[in-house]
């Protein structure tokens, strides 16, 4: 069975806004290396409107960093799934996710290959309470905000984590990967 791997990044007071995440070569290097571990992309509506809308190509010249492109070339061939209940159709080599949520990702963790990678706020809450996370990434950034949104907010019950490894980045950032305790 393929793991189902949520990684995200957040700063010291919990905050998952992507806009204050600063972003740099060591960090897209990471998540080059993480996209990489997984066969396909599982996102929500608003992960996947907001991913196409930034790495979809053709991005204007200019529009990014020369370090962004190996991440942007590695997100633009993933496989992707996008769990909607609103979007009629899908593309960028994507396929929408209906029905049942935790029948539809049992299957998708049933296919072959090397895991599935998840990102995101919502969608992430959803599978955590159904138990079909194999491992968090929380990267957490040395940087207070004041602000939202926040992950898992309004889970229904704990779930205790193991950590399994730890990496500090140059800007001060540690990503701490944790599997659930079963």
């Amino acid at each position: 069975m393929r793991p189902l791997r949520y990684s995200i990044n957040v700063t010291l007071d919990g905050c998952c806004d992507h806009r204050v995440i600063l972003p740099d070569e060591d960090l897209h290097r990471h998540a080059v290396e993480n996209l990489n571990q997984a066969d396909a992309l599982l996102f929500g509506r608003v992960t996947y409107e907001m991913m196409k809308a930034a790495f979809r190509p053709p991005a204007q010249t200019g529009a990014r960093p020369d370090w962004m492109e190996p991440f942007a070339r590695t997100i633009d061939a993933a496989k992707k799934y996008v769990v909607s209940s609103t979007l009629d159709t899908v593309d960028w080599n994507a396929e929408l996710v209906r029905g049942d949520l935790g029948k539809a990702v049992q299957q998708l963790k049933r296919e072959p290959g090397k895991g599935l990678f998840t990102g995101g706020v919502k969608l992430p809450l959803a599978l955590a309470e159904l138990g079909l996370i194999d491992e968090y990434e929380f990267v957490v950034h040395p940087r207070l905000t004041g602000h939202g949104p926040t992950l898992f907010a309004g889970l229904s019950k704990c779930v205790d984590l193991r950590l399994v490894s730890r990496m500090e980045f140059a800007s001060g950032a540690v990503a701490m990967r944790y599997e659930p305790r079963r």
